[in-house]
């Protein structure tokens, strides 16, 4: 076995206790902030028990000539089979010892612990190593008064009509005409990529091409060569793009096949009361109600970016080794988001597994350093999540869901998730009662 660096600490004199019970042979190396194992020794009389229900569990199985199945004497079958049996039990010994070691001492290990050396003298003693991770101590630096900036905005009347224009965009109708006469058209064609002399280039035709004239971000030279455009006719564009850094020059052939007149319905009762399923009837109050939307957004967008900036100071001051069983269960958590999008649960035939981990680890770095800072500060601060809460939540999500409150509740109850949810929650909202938030006003 490799040897380890750390400080070596034996945890149990062997002494028994007040019924008799004599607590195993162990002793701890601490390997890093994460890492420990345990060295646990085992006396024949300790492994006798366990070798006789070794035994006994073989003995329905064996056969012997001149006995029936399962009727082998028990000093035969010891003296036949002792040795492999005893060998095949070691697993199990070891795993329920390890597990008992850590249940004494209350360390509460993490992820699968790894066996790294055994030593079996049938008749004498088992010694055994198991490596395995900790969650590291967490030295909490001081969470209060951390300094973070709320954005501030202040909606415009341009803000409001441009709103005000997406519904009415979004509401339009669509009439086929022959021509183009203003920027409200849709002109679709096939648009044929040229070299420099005009030659098409093979293999740079897109067919259904659609243009909005109206869409300001569509480039100034295609709007001007569409600007009067006719069904059938073909036009030219010349224009540079930029792409991956360096400008290159693009010339192409547009060959209208369709032309549509899109008509906008004037903000009049019909519309809001259409957009708003005859909740509101009034264009002023529409109007009243969509600019409370807007500045409720921004608020909303405002609090979660300080929530935002002040879990990324608290996770930046802490200096923490994370152990890899935490890593990689956020990992597999962000897997099983993208397979969740797909109807049979699996990752898309090209997706590339090993990219996407590499990519992932250090955000999995930060959401474990989080949970483990979260962790501290609960603690310190004597946060919990009561049932009441869960209850409390479930009746709020049951009158939006229609899902039946005690149905809620008991998933609730059994899902750690939601808890956790809740109990973030609460201590995000300590961070930010003790933060100096100072606001700075934004444009959109």
């Amino acid at each position: 076995m490799e040897k380890s660096v750390g400080v070596q600490v034996p945890l149990y004199p062997l002494r028994s206790d007040a019924k008799g019970h004599i607590p195993l042979q162990v002793t701890i190396n601490t390997i890093s902030d994460t890492q420990q194992e345990a060295h646990i020794s085992l006396t024949s009389s300790e492994l006798e028990p366990h070798f006789e229900q070794a035994y006994q569990k073989f003995r329905p199985k064996a056969e012997l000539k001149g006995f029936r199945k399962g009727k082998v004497p028990m000093e035969m079958l010891k003296r036949l089979y002792g040795k492999s049996i005893e060998e095949d039990a070691l697993d199990d010994i070891a795993n329920e010892s390890y597990r008992k070691a850590m249940d004494e001492k209350h360390i509460e290990p993490i992820g699968k612990p790894s066996l790294r050396d055994m030593d079996f003298q049938r008749g004498k003693s088992l010694t055994f190593t198991i490596q395995y991770e900790v969650k590291p101590t967490v030295q909490l630096k001081s969470y209060k008064g951390l300094k973070v900036e709320k954005p501030v905005h202040q909606v415009t009347d341009e803000e409001l009509e441009a709103e005000v224009e997406q519904i009415r965009r979004a509401n339009s109708t669509k009439t086929v005409v022959q021509s183009v006469t203003d920027p409200e058209h849709i002109v679709t064609a096939t648009v044929q990529e040229l070299d420099e002399q005009g030659t098409p280039l093979i293999g740079r035709k897109t067919s259904e091409t659609t243009f909005l004239l109206s869409d300001t971000t569509l480039v100034q030279e295609i709007r001007d060569a569409l600007k009067n455009a006719q069904v059938g006719a073909t036009y030219r564009a010349s224009f540079s793009s930029q792409h991956e850094g360096h400008t290159h020059p693009v010339n192409i052939a547009i060959a209208v096949t369709k032309i549509e007149k899109v008509d906008l319905p004037p903000l009049d009762e019909a519309l809001v009361r259409k957009v708003s399923g005859d909740k509101v009837t009034s264009v002023e109050q529409f109007r009243k109600n969509l600019r409370a939307d807007i500045e409720h957004y921004w608020a909303d967008q405002a609090e979660r970016k300080v929530n935002n900036d002040l879990i990324d100071e608290i996770v930046r001051i802490h200096e923490i080794a994370v152990p890899e069983t935490m890593v990689n269960a956020f990992v597999e958590s962000f897997l099983d988001d993208v397979r969740s999008r797909s109807r049979d649960r699996r990752l898309p035939a090209d997706f590339d597994e090993q990219k996407f981990r590499e990519e992932s680890r250090a955000n999995a770095v930060w959401q474990a350093k989080w949970m483990l800072i979260r962790e501290q500060i609960a603690a310190a601060e004597n946060l919990t999540v009561s049932d009441d809460e869960l209850a409390a939540l479930a009746e709020k999500d049951a009158a939006q869901t229609g899902i039946e409150k005690d149905r809620l509740l008991q998933y609730y109850r059994k899902t750690s998730s939601v808890s956790e949810k809740l109990l973030t929650d609460k201590v995000v909202s300590i961070l930010k009662s003790n933060a100096k938030i100072a606001e700075k006003r934004v444009a959109r």
